[in-house]
């Protein structure tokens, strides 16, 4: 079974989406691993940073887009026949190994979504709506992924900044979360706020199967004008509030070549492999596997 991985920060703009796209291809591109990436954020920067705008608008005329799939778990009794394989797209970038689910700039109504839901405690005579809407939750991505997993080493969900319904979704359907951060005070703010989320996550999922969700590790990306005092005062409040295991080693750097590649709705790792940030994340890409490597081991140990 494929390993599940959430890329999530509360706070936007921490390099979420270059982290996802970078990482999935170096693993394809230099491990040979099968990696799918999954947007689940409305902006689709992780689809954009995977395709060019024109096949994406032909993609989502033909509606094979994430969308559909949610569309198909909230009304199950809908009569579309498309799959989960019939919207995945393969070989993205030419590159053997990496597929894209790709996402969609309107991908639930939370008004229906609250509706259908209501209804169905209605109908079932629950008063607990929390239960009915945990249920979901759970099961809403979970069984997205369900048919394809073992088609897969690893799945990179990437995450909308903040905490919605989607966000919750992958965090409950993952093995593991990956968390980006630069080192500034706010990205710190955010890093602790999804910690107490994702306890709190955690406490209203503990009845029946309890999440098996750890945290791999803390990115840091770095940014410009952070040299100096603040600097070095946002890393030691991290190092000082996780344990070291809990800190990649590799860290980002600034890098024009990571924002050049945008344009080319390429990941930097292709459009300039040879540039520091391209070599900054095929270290990370054998650092992520390590610590897998390592988590499995002990969880076979234990």
């Amino acid at each position: 079974m494929g390993t599940v991985i959430t890329t999530v920060n509360m706070k936007g703009g921490v390099g979420k989406t270059t982290l996802s796209v970078n990482l999935a291809t170096c693993l394809a591109k230099y491990h040979h691993k099968r990696v799918l990436v999954v947007d689940l954020d409305t902006q689709i920067s992780a689809t954009l940073s995977l395709m060019p705008p024109q096949e994406f608008a032909k993609v989502r005329r033909e509606r094979r887009t994430l969308g559909r799939l949610i569309y198909k778990a909230i009304k199950p009794n809908n009569r579309s026949k498309i799959t989960i394989d019939d919207i995945i797209k393969s070989y993205i970038c030419n590159i053997k190994g990496l597929d894209l689910l790709p996402g969609d700039i309107e991908l639930y109504d939370e008004y229906l979504v609250s509706e259908i839901l209501h209804d169905k405690a209605v109908h079932e005579q629950k008063s607990d709506f929390v239960d009915i809407w945990n249920t979901f939750e759970k099961s809403l991505i979970r069984g997205i992924l369900e048919p394809i997993i073992d088609q897969y080493d690893l799945i990179i969900l990437d995450c909308a900044p903040g905490y919605n319904l989607l966000t919750r979704s992958g965090i409950v359907a993952s093995d593991f979360y990956l968390l980006p951060a630069r080192p500034e005070p706010l990205s710190v703010v955010g890093i602790q706020l999804l910690e107490r989320r994702i306890a709190q996550l955690k406490e209203s999922h503990k009845y029946g199967n309890p999440l098996n969700l750890e945290l791999l590790g803390i990115v840091f990306i770095l940014s410009g004008g952070l040299i100096g005092r603040y600097y070095k005062q946002v890393m030691k409040r991290v190092t000082e509030d996780f344990i070291p295991t809990q800190l990649f080693q590799t860290r980002i750097p600034m890098d024009v070549n990571v924002a050049k590649a945008v344009d080319s709705f390429k990941p930097v790792v292709i459009t300039a492999p040879t540039s520091s940030g391209a070599r900054a994340f095929i270290k990370l890409s054998e650092e992520v596997l390590q610590k897998l490597e390592a988590t499995t081991s002990n969880a076979a140990r234990n």
